[in-house]
Protein backbone atom coordinates (compact mmCIF):
# COMPACT_ATOMS: atom_id res chain seq x y z
CA UNK A 1 0.00 0.00 0.00
CA UNK A 2 3.10 2.37 0.83
CA UNK A 3 4.79 1.73 -2.65
CA UNK A 4 1.90 2.50 -4.29
CA UNK A 5 1.02 5.81 -2.26
CA UNK A 6 4.59 6.70 -2.84
CA UNK A 7 4.22 6.01 -6.88
CA UNK A 8 1.46 8.05 -7.37
CA UNK A 9 3.13 11.05 -5.60
CA UNK A 10 6.32 10.54 -7.29
CA UNK A 11 3.94 10.54 -10.96
CA UNK A 12 1.70 13.53 -9.65
CA UNK A 13 5.25 15.46 -8.95
CA UNK A 14 6.89 14.48 -12.45
CA UNK A 15 3.47 16.01 -14.00
CA UNK A 16 3.54 18.69 -11.94
CA UNK A 17 6.70 19.63 -13.31
CA UNK A 18 6.25 19.09 -16.72
CA UNK A 19 2.82 21.40 -16.63
CA UNK A 20 5.04 23.89 -14.36
CA UNK A 21 7.76 23.91 -17.40
CA UNK A 22 4.96 24.06 -20.08
CA UNK A 23 3.12 26.40 -19.35
CA UNK A 24 5.33 29.39 -19.69
CA UNK A 25 7.26 28.72 -22.19
CA UNK A 26 3.95 27.80 -24.35
CA UNK A 27 2.23 31.94 -23.12
CA UNK A 28 5.60 33.80 -23.22
CA UNK A 29 6.31 31.94 -26.93
CA UNK A 30 2.44 32.57 -28.28
CA UNK A 31 2.69 36.27 -26.86
CA UNK A 32 5.82 36.47 -28.20
CA UNK A 33 4.66 35.55 -31.58
CA UNK A 34 1.46 38.05 -31.47
CA UNK A 35 3.77 41.08 -30.53
CA UNK A 36 6.15 39.84 -33.59
CA UNK A 37 3.36 39.94 -36.34
CA UNK A 38 2.53 43.38 -34.87
CA UNK A 39 6.10 44.43 -34.45
CA UNK A 40 7.04 42.50 -37.75
CA UNK A 41 10.20 41.26 -35.83
CA UNK A 42 11.44 37.26 -35.94
CA UNK A 43 13.57 38.00 -32.07
CA UNK A 44 10.32 38.82 -30.34
CA UNK A 45 9.07 35.27 -30.13
CA UNK A 46 12.63 33.80 -29.70
CA UNK A 47 12.88 36.11 -26.29
CA UNK A 48 9.26 34.96 -25.50
CA UNK A 49 10.60 31.46 -25.20
CA UNK A 50 13.43 32.13 -23.53
CA UNK A 51 11.66 34.35 -20.91
CA UNK A 52 8.86 31.23 -20.97
CA UNK A 53 11.63 29.15 -20.14
CA UNK A 54 13.36 31.58 -17.57
CA UNK A 55 10.47 31.72 -15.71
CA UNK A 56 9.15 27.58 -15.95
CA UNK A 57 12.70 26.55 -14.35
CA UNK A 58 12.45 29.15 -11.42
CA UNK A 59 8.92 27.46 -10.96
CA UNK A 60 10.53 23.75 -11.24
CA UNK A 61 13.41 24.94 -9.00
CA UNK A 62 10.60 25.98 -6.39
CA UNK A 63 8.52 22.79 -6.36
CA UNK A 64 11.41 20.50 -6.19
CA UNK A 65 12.90 22.60 -3.29
CA UNK A 66 9.45 22.09 -1.37
CA UNK A 67 9.30 18.46 -2.00
CA UNK A 68 12.95 18.05 -0.83
CA UNK A 69 12.20 20.15 2.46
CA UNK A 70 9.23 18.22 2.46
CA UNK A 71 10.75 14.82 2.01
CA UNK A 72 13.47 15.91 4.71
CA UNK A 73 11.28 16.77 7.20
CA UNK A 74 9.55 13.37 7.05
CA UNK A 75 12.95 11.61 7.73
CA UNK A 76 13.96 14.29 10.68
CA UNK A 77 10.63 13.08 12.26
CA UNK A 78 10.98 9.44 11.12
CA UNK A 79 14.29 9.23 13.39
CA UNK A 80 13.01 10.65 16.37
Amino acid sequence: MRKNREVFEMLTLIMQLGISMLVPIMMCTLIGVWLGKRAESNVIPVVGFVIGAVAGLESVYKIVKKYIDKKDDKSIKKDE
